[in-house]
């Protein structure tokens, strides 16, 4: 990426929401966070909602409009209400004011919290049909769906909107400047949703903000669909910023894309329903492996860099797994309470078991230990830095030098296979929603976000929040203990971990201690010298 990134700031301003909403145009749209307060008595937030008593606070993370910087852009009526397939539903037009709230589960008097625009069709559009020139590009790494967003872009503005002008750019990022499209129709796209990977083709990096925008300025496009994860969704906002720097009319719009589903704010991301149901494969064939041989393990490797939702779901969905291993969830090999104890005891009581391990988990162990078998690889050659081979090796030395045992393992690694499978049913309805989402945000005039599910509910979401961090299992969370006690495998913290933990505790109730003895011996002062 290129360093003309832009660093998104979220800011809080004091609304007063009395004034009714424009019929067509958002009430809030400053690109951040507008504040609403209700103090006491009787009142109606923006969304209408009766307010009595107390202090409730209403957060709108919003997005940015074309007309905040094209104030006399006009607006068009939107060609959905005469739409057949839309004749019958009731309610096809979303309310201007419709929310999406992050937090569903509040307590007595807690705080409205923050929200995020519903996505939907508005009343009003600010594109002619006949004046929507599109493009979609894909960045980063497979991902099973890309094919049936793609689909799903091209044929919702052609059938929705009656869009004819759609292109893909070709290679990621680079295919801008490069010069790469092709054209994009209902026909050409029909059955691409069958197929694994993308019909574009991606990359990663080649990103060039200047060379983006003046290729996008120079095709005369003036929607803009973008496909990828975190980095690629920073690449989106410096065009967009670029793109509201130079005035044009032009609407940037990304639909996120990681197979770890490591993306926050959204409940999950496309693909990653797939990836779990593909794991099973590799996890029951493993669990085959490891029953039909004496001392049997099975170890698959699973995607996960950072985070083990993957590994952790496919685990959940098995039920054939007897250990875990995840980026979050720290582990040791030796010692009591270690993996090697726990793989010795499933051995000893089952004859087999088998183990998932994200391909980001024990990075530490592994970066300890492969200096040392650096010194000891007789050939000079590096050890393959794959987490999952290493693991194995280390299962295989331990029995074999320190417990005598023969050990059966069998290692299995789906990471590409996974990747490059069609999406499943689910994944092919989550696909649809997504690109519709974007485009009637696209259509409405919206730039600048990020479309996905917050609490079930299709939600417009700026690029800073979706970049921000990345989304990461919580090992305190119920969930985690489900698998805990799916597998009935131990939590693997380390004795000093718990003895340096105690420590700090021992030490906050020290110093508590000394405080409250502190502030006895001054309030006795304070009465002798009354």
């Amino acid at each position: 990426m290129d360093s003309s990134f832009s660093s998104f700031s979220s800011s809080s301003t004091s609304v007063d929401f009395s004034a009714p909403a424009s019929d067509h145009l958002p009430s809030f749209r400053n690109g951040g966070s507008s504040l609403m307060d209700c103090n006491g008595g009787n009142g109606r937030d923006a969304l209408g909602d009766s307010l009595t008593g107390g202090d409730y606070h209403y957060v709108l993370e919003d997005v940015p409009h074309l007309t905040d910087y094209l104030p006399d852009l006009p607006a068009n009526l939107n060609p959905l209400q005469d739409h057949p397939a839309y004749s019958a539903v009731k309610q096809y037009f979303v309310n201007v004011d419709d929310a999406v709230a992050q937090n569903v589960v509040v307590h007595n008097n807690s705080p409205r919290g923050t929200h995020f625009r519903r996505a939907g069709p508005r009343q009003k559009v600010f594109f002619e049909s006949d004046e929507v020139h599109a493009c979609i590009v894909t960045c980063g790494g497979l991902c099973p769906g890309l094919n049936t967003v793609i689909r799903e872009i091209v044929c919702g503005l052609y059938h929705m909107y009656g869009v004819h002008k759609v292109v893909g750019i070709e290679g990621g990022y680079r295919g801008f400047y490069a010069r790469n499209t092709i054209p994009l129709t209902p026909k050409s796209v029909n059955n691409i949703h069958k197929r694994g990977g993308t019909i574009l083709g991606t990359s990663r990096g080649g990103h060039n903000t200047t060379k983006i925008v003046d290729s996008i300025q120079h095709r005369g496009i003036n929607q803009v669909y973008i496909l990828g994860g975190d980095g690629t969704q920073k690449g989106a906002a410096a065009i967009f910023e670029e793109i509201r720097r130079r005035g044009l009319k032009v609407a940037v719009a990304g639909i996120p894309k990681t197979i770890d589903n490591d993306i926050p704010v959204i409940d999950k991301s496309f693909g990653f329903d797939t990836a779990v149901e593909e794991a099973q494969r590799a996890i029951s064939a493993a669990h085959v492996e490891s029953e039909s041989n004496e001392n049997g393990i099975g170890l698959v490797k699973l995607m996960g860099r950072n985070s083990g939702f993957i590994a952790m779901y496919a685990t959940l969905a098995s039920r054939d797994v007897d250990c875990c291993l995840i980026p979050e969830s720290p582990f040791y090999l030796e010692g009591e309470g270690g993996l090697f104890e726990y793989i010795e005891h499933c051995i000893k009581e089952h004859g087999h078991m088998v183990i998932v391990i994200a391909e980001g988990a024990g990075q530490e162990l592994m970066s300890e230990s492969i200096h040392k078998l650096d010194q000891q690889d007789a050939s000079g050659n590096k050890l393959h830095q794959d987490v999952g081979l290493w693991i194995s090796q280390q299962i295989k030395d331990f029995f074999k030098e320190k417990r005598k045992m023969v050990i059966n393992l069998k290692y299995i690694d789906p990471t590409y296979m996974i990747r490059a499978v069609p999406s499943i049913a689910s994944d092919n309805i989550f696909c649809t929603l997504l690109a519709q989402s974007a485009i009637h945000g696209a259509m409405a005039g919206y730039t600048g976000f990020t479309v996905g599910p917050v609490n079930g509910r299709h939600a417009y979401i700026p690029f800073h929040r979706i970049i921000e961090r990345q989304n990461k299992v919580v090992i305190t969370d119920r969930m985690w203990a489900r698998l805990l006690s799916s597998t009935n495998q131990p939590s693997f913290l380390h004795p000093k971990h718990v003895s340096d933990e105690q420590n700090d505790k021992n030490l906050s109730v020290q110093l508590v201690s000394s405080f409250r003895k502190e502030n006895h011996v001054e309030e006795n002062n304070v009465e002798k010298l009354k």
